[in-house]
């Protein structure tokens, strides 16, 4: 389902709606280049992000590097809800797994014959290992993706993950039956099984090891992707340590990126797809 086209300089740009193998209906954006594609690209977002917030960057991507970039809503978040958000049946493996799946295949009947790319902020790098149909994906662009546990923050950030992860998110999801993110200042709202699993795998060492299984399968990396997973050193949310244990699981070598080498003043865990860090932008796309 498509709606009318919109011309922003060389670049059109159209919503997409898709619908993943359970049913769940999915909105995205698809931005194109004037020229032929030289890749088609699936941007996936972090935990309670948009993909508003990454529109600057698909958009230099279909006009400074010549891609098409697909950005989207995980089911029940921004275009990708409707209803109220207490009746959302989703966790992270829905939108770590299932979501991110028909967002390949999406692209792939809009984009064919295009090297698939996947750029993936936080959450949209994590889970790629433990998923199916990766044969044709040449490039993995890892921003700030890796497998933190509540220990792992530096402080004093480590006190505010403390107190949303064993008091004011678990009190807030239980009295509302979501988590109130937009009151609570803690991004977007979340659908409660979200938020308890991303709780389940924040607080254990074990991380998603205790959800294994059919629905979350093994990580299993076997692909000839060029991989690159980018950590930032100011990043509290998932410190450099941390980035490089998901990067042994890609068999990659993490790359450390330091804001004071561009010049910035801060990047830290959202910043890489501001415009006023755009600098690094070309950094991301270095093989």
């Amino acid at each position: 389902m498509l709606d009318a086209s919109v011309v922003q300089g060389e670049v059109t740009e159209r919503s997409l709606a898709f619908k993943t193998e359970d049913g769940a209906e999915l909105v995205g954006r698809l931005y194109r280049p004037e020229r032929r594609p030289f890749a088609a690209v699936v941007l996936n977002s972090a935990t309670g992000v948009p993909q508003t917030f990454y529109t600057h960057f698909a958009r230099w991507l279909a006009a400074e590097r010549r891609m098409a970039v697909l950005t989207y809503d995980y089911r029940g978040l921004g275009r990708s809800h409707a209803g109220p958000m207490r009746k959302v049946q989703a966790d992270m493996t829905d939108w770590g797994i299932r979501d991110q799946v028909a967002a390949r295949r999406a692209i792939r009947r809009e984009v064919p014959g295009a090297p698939l790319w996947i750029v993936g902020h936080s959450l949209g790098a994590m889970l790629l290992p433990n998923q199916p149909e990766l044969e044709d994906v040449v490039r993995v662009i890892g921003v700030a993706s890796g497998m933190v546990h509540h220990n792992d923050h530096p402080w004093p950030y480590r006190a505010v993950a403390l107190n949303f992860w064993f008091t004011l998110g678990p009190l807030a999801t239980l009295l509302c039956g979501y988590l109130p993110g937009k009151r609570l200042r803690f991004g977007e709202d979340l659908p409660a099984g979200v938020f308890w699993q991303w709780r389940k795998w924040c607080t254990s060492r074990a991380f998603y090891d205790n959800d294994l299984g059919p629905r979350l399968p093994a990580p299993n990396w076997d692909s000839d992707a060029v991989v690159r997973l980018h950590a930032f050193a100011d990043d509290d949310l998932i410190p450099p340590a941390q980035v490089e244990k998901l990067a042994k699981v890609y068999g990659a070598d993490p790359v450390l990126i330091d804001p004071k080498d561009y010049d910035l003043i801060k990047v830290g865990h959202l910043g890489a797809f501001s415009r006023k860090n755009r600098a690094i932008w070309p950094i991301l796309l270095e093989e």
